[in-house]
């Protein structure tokens, strides 16, 4: 109950912090879409929410390779209002443009073509990221402080490092160690290094408020990213058994030579394997907080039809709002423990060992 009354406050807060977001829907409509993918997708910025009408947005430093040379400059150069083709203008012949190519991308003008110059700018994701990841180095440092100062015979910890301690021994001793037996110890360190990074990521994804909210692990490029890891050490790590059955395996010649049929066919479950991983880690979480604002919105939506549907929604929207973020939480930690799991049964399957013919 203590836990459903604080996120009951949370979500309280959270949409106190937009005072005039139902005075504008009535005058304009509510731009869900707008809403959906401003929190999934990937921008320059980070509109934190509006007091008394006025947005609070940190703006971020923007590093680019134009056709005139390189740039450092902070997002708020970038106009608010767009100009007639939709697109923010900026300095040095930049812009954001707003197009299906090159949505919320920085790009300029080339001889008559629009282009994307060599950007490597801090987004909100790349924030996220660091944020995420100093948390993760806080979760993991400290309880390896106390581990340092004590005796494996001592009592065991308690509070956070505890917490900690256990999470780690669970994910070792029933998923790491049953799956790899004796190579667990060497691999232990990247799967647990996945686990708590996505699960670290998952859980402050669904806090409302910087520095949580970022939906990370709801864009695609930092799942791909874990898949490739899985992939890389997967392949590169495999035994010549394992390559021997994926490009020569014990079926009729004729599946192999002249057509590689079974080559074929066995090389590309070896990239379905990841793309699983990637998909539906990114999926799951992005379906969590699209499902998550939908019902925030339906407020705003309703109050914009008139005051009785927008009281009586806002307890319903409440209500399920509360239950969603629970479920989050509980998903937040299933997401993160499958992708481990499935990494450690590939890694697994990949130091497959020889045949030995019985005599």
């Amino acid at each position: 109950m203590k836990l459903i009354k604080q996120i009951f406050l949370l979500l309280v807060l959270f949409l106190s912090f937009t005072p005039t977001f139902g005075a504008e829907s009535e005058k304009k409509g509510v731009d869900l879409e707008g809403i959906l993918m401003g929190h999934i997708k990937d921008s320059y910025e980070w509109h934190v929410t509006d007091v008394w009408g006025k947005p609070i947005v940190m703006h971020f430093p923007v590093i680019v390779k134009s056709s005139t040379g390189w740039h450092v400059f902070s997002s708020s150069q970038f106009a608010e209002e767009k100009d007639a083709n939709g697109n923010r203008p900026g300095p040095y012949g930049l812009y954001i443009a707003n197009n299906a190519k090159h949505e919320n991308k920085i790009c300029e003008v080339v001889n008559g073509q629009e282009v994307r110059p060599f950007d490597i700018s801090i987004t909100k994701t790349v924030v996220v990221l660091f944020i995420d990841a100093f948390i993760l180095l806080l979760c993991i440092l400290l309880p390896a402080r106390w581990c340092k100062k004590h005796k494996v015979d001592d009592p065991a910890p308690k509070g956070f490092t505890g917490l900690v301690h256990m999470f780690v021994m669970s994910i070792y001793d029933d998923v790491v160690k049953p799956t790899l037996k004796d190579e667990a110890d060497k691999y232990a360190p990247y799967l647990l290094t996945c686990f708590f990074f996505i699960f670290t990521a998952n859980i402050m994804g669904i806090v409302p408020f910087p520095p949580g909210g970022g939906n990370l692990t709801g864009n695609i490029s930092c799942t791909f990213f874990l898949a490739l890891c899985t992939y890389l050490i997967t392949n590169f790590t495999g035994t010549k058994a394992y390559w021997k059955d994926i490009f020569w395996g014990d079926v009729p010649t004729w599946l192999k030579v002249p057509v590689p049929l079974m080559p074929v066919i066995e090389f590309f479950s070896t990239l379905t394997k990841p793309f699983a991983l990637m998909v539906r880690l990114f999926a799951n979480m992005m379906a969590g907080h699209a499902i998550a604002l939908s019902f925030a919105c339906i407020i705003f939506v309703m109050f914009g039809i008139n005051a009785v549907l927008g009281t009586t929604m806002t307890v319903v929207s409440v209500a399920m709002s509360i239950f969603m973020m629970l479920l989050e939480v509980l998903v937040s930690y299933i997401q993160a423990l499958v992708f481990t799991m499935l990494s450690a049964v590939f890694i697994s399957l990949a130091h497959v060992k020889p045949e030995h013919s019985e005599n």
